[in-house]
This record gives structure tokens, C-alpha cells and sequence, in this order.
């Protein structure tokens, strides 16, 4: 599945390495290690060593979108993903990122963003887009979404569905901008929609809020009110993972099954318990006053009852 791509994980030679002296650290460490089920995506955001405003203005736009699950880099940091990656690598294994964009501008390269994800704490696939047109939140006078909503996404263009480059950058764009799993959403939480274009060699990005109408009837009639960033972008250089690394990163481990636990369809957790059969004889009751045995019956009397009325007058 793509949503597993370019997952962070914490390889446990770097875990067993590190011995936690406190709970706390071993939670933590814990927290990091590879799970069967994880956590959801980080993206480091940062800048170059020469930025210019406009990529300054670009990378907090996205910083927005991307809130709470995403940081941002205020410093310069001097480093070219495409020749050496490894302070890349340093920072993802610090904040537990498995995504980045970073932003840089010169006079080969003006204005350039480059989109990337790790695996196992390493450059899986890099792509590098330069901006040819830019529309801040600001610029558009429009209600924002809240911080936080899960956006939908929206591709069109065949080049996504027939070039090899254009594929891995619809799976990093969905990765990149995706949001957390959750197992519903309401109508009204239907609200942020970002829309990639792909026309005769350049992507355009929008981005869009859905108002509800009014339209006489229960399904309400919906209208699109574009609120920014605003983005047109033509790519340029690519590092794409082989196929044998890009199949390692889809791979997901086999589950563990528990035996005696089963799950009800209201997600009820149940366990079966097995016990050896059990003496009832022996079982150990409320002792009550009533049932006592006297010390001066016999034991004949006991089992033949109280003598009747009759017999104990005569006597």
C-alpha cells in the first residue's frame, strides 16, 4: 500500500545500542521503534543556504497546511539534498520526520522547492520543482479552513496515470499532504480540498474550500471558494528509489496472531479462558448455623426424622 511508503522506522540495532536508564526513556525509545501500525507521518520543513522571499512565503503556506504534524526550520541550513543527504538524515532521525521540503534559490536553480521522503532514516525519493507562479494565503481574501482538516486530494491529467516520474510524484504529494488515518469523517469535516493539474509539462496546485448549500433537497449543493496557496510548478530533477527498495518500503510484517482473544462487531475485546474441570464435592461453601450437625444425635435418628407426636406421649 502507498500509505506505507517512506515510513520512518527505527532500525533495532540503533535501539539495542541505547540503554534506557529511566522509564521514561525506555518509553520513548519505545515510541520510536518500528510498530505494525504506525505512527502518523511528520515532514521537516527548512530552508537553503540563499532562499529568496518568495520560498520563505511558499514554505510557511505549507507549514500551514501541514499543521500540527509537521516542523519548521527558521534557520538557514548550507546543504544540497542532491549531492549529500546525510544532514537530511541527521534531522529526520532527531524529530522523527519521514518527510521534507526544502527550499533553496540561485541562478542556475531560482526559486526551487524539493519534495522528498525517507525510509529507514535514508533518501528514498527526492523530486525537484521550480515555481513559476505563487498566491499566498494572504493574497486571497477568503475564510481558512481550520488548522488540522484532513484535506481531499484530487488529481488530474493522464501524465499521472502513464509517466513514471509523474507516479511517484502523485504517491509523494498523497504522502506529503494526506493527513492522519481516521475510520470516518463527518459531512461538514468535507471541507478543504487541494487539486494537482497536470498540463503539457507543468503541475498546478489549488486549493479550495467546500461550502454546503442550500438545494431543496437532503444532499446539499456544493460550491468550490478558492482560498490559497496558489502554485504553478514545472519539474526538473528527480532521485527515485530502484523497484527493489521501493518494494522493500511497501512491505509490511506479518501479524502475530493472539490465540483465545476474539472482537465482537462493536470492537468489544474478549478472552477465552481454559480451566481443568473442577470437584464440585469439594468445594468449599458458606457454612450457616442451621445446617450443623449436633453432637448428641445418633446417627439412625438423623437419618429417620424426629419420632411422631403420638410416640412421644405414650413414652
Amino acid at each position: 500500500m502507498l500509505s506505507t511508503v517512506g515510513q520512518c522506522c527505527m532500525p533495532w540495532l540503533f535501539l539495542l545500542a541505547r540503554n534506557p536508564k529511566t522509564k521514561r526513556s525506555k518509553r520513548f525509545l519505545e515510541s520510536r521503534a518500528p510498530k505494525l501500525v504506525e505512527d502518523g507521518k511528520s515532514a521537516m520543513i527548512m530552508k537553503g543556504g540563499n532562499t529568496s522571499q518568495l520560498i520563505s512565503n511558499v514554505l510557511k503556506d505549507i507549514y500551514a497546511l501541514k499543521k500540527p504534524n509537521a516542523v519548521l526550520y527558521k534557520k538557514k541550513n548550507i546543504t544540497r539534498p542532491f549531492e549529500d543527504s546525510t544532514s537530511l538524515e541527521f534531522f529526520s532521525k532527531k524529530t522523527d520526520c519521514s518527510l521534507f521540503l526544502f527550499g533553496s534559490h540561485s541562478k542556475k536553480r531560482p526559486d526551487n522547492l524539493i519534495l522528498g521522503r525517507l525510509f529507514d532514516f535514508h533518501v528514498l525519493d527526492m523530486i525537484e520543482l521550480g515555481i513559476e507562479k505563487f498566491s499566498s494565503l494572504s493574497d486571497i481574501k477568503a475564510s481558512k479552513c481550520p488548522e488540522g482538516t484532513k484535506p481531499m486530494l484530487l488529481f488530474a491529467g493522464e501524465a499521472f496515470d502513464t509517466d513514471n516520474e509523474h507516479k511517484r510524484l502523485k504517491s509523494l504529494l498523497i504522502d506529503f499532504f494526506r493527513g492522519p488515518n481516521v475510520s470516518a469523517v463527518r459531512l461538514a469535516g468535507l471541507e478543504h480540498v487541494l487539486h494537482f493539474t497536470s498540463l503539457d509539462g507543468k503541475i498546478y496546485m489549488r486549493s479550495y474550500r467546500s461550502l454546503l448549500k442550500k438545494s431543496g433537497c437532503r444532499t446539499p449543493r456544493i460550491e468550490l471558494e478558492e482560498i490559497g496557496p496558489s502554485l504553478d510548478l514545472v519539474l526538473r530533477r528527480t532521485h527515485l528509489a530502484s523497484d527493489d527498495l521501493y518494494k522493500l518500503a511497501h512491505r509490511k510484517p506479518k501479524a502475530k496472531k493472539k490465540k483465545n482473544i476474539s472482537h465482537d462487531a462493536f470492537g468489544t475485546k474478549f478472552g477465552r479462558v481454559h480451566m481443568q474441570k473442577q470437584d464440585l464435592s469439594k468445594l468449599r461453601t458458606r457454612k450457616m448455623k442451621g445446617l450443623r450437625k449436633r453432637k448428641g444425635r445418633a446417627a439412625v435418628g438423623e437419618q429417620d426424622g424426629p419420632a411422631p407426636k403420638e410416640a412421644r406421649v405414650a413414652s
